[in-house]
């Protein structure tokens, strides 16, 4: 993975190509243009010229087999999550996680379910990280 890769998020568009990859693991432009229902479609010679670039970000790489091209994605899903995340507290919340996590509660209604769960998960992270203790300012 290339040092830009690292740094760069993928735009809206490269991101829909992303998950297609993600999806079939390798796929052709044509492969990536049909796996779209057909009314949202992206162009072929767009998909081509927006996979050309998102190789050379890094984020994708190419194998021929024959005379077509093969993509294959070089960044995770979870990168790419960890990434966008980080960019969106750093330019949204001021690096605040607790104002991220404020404003998600306060966005639209949280199911108990979902309240207990991420209760969970903090709990497991503090104990991972050392943090056991509540408040330790």
């Amino acid at each position: 993975m290339s040092k830009s890769s690292r740094t760069q998020i993928p735009t809206a568009g490269e991101l829909r190509l992303l998950h297609v990859l993600w999806e079939k693991g390798e796929a052709t432009v044509e492969d990536v243009v049909n796996a779209h229902p057909v009314r949202n479609r992206p162009n072929y010679k767009t998909t081509q010229t927006l996979l050309r670039i998102m190789e050379e970000k890094g984020f994708i790489k190419h194998s021929c087999r024959g005379r077509v091209f093969v993509f294959t994605p070089l960044v995770s899903r979870k990168a790419v999550s960890q990434r966008s995340l980080k960019a969106l507290l750093s330019q949204n919340f001021g690096g605040s996680a607790t104002g991220l996590f404020l404003n998600l509660l306060e966005a639209a209604p949280v199911k108990e379910k979902d309240l207990d769960e991420l209760e969970f998960h903090i709990r497991e992270y503090r104990k991972k990280s050392g943090l056991g203790g509540r408040n330790k300012n």
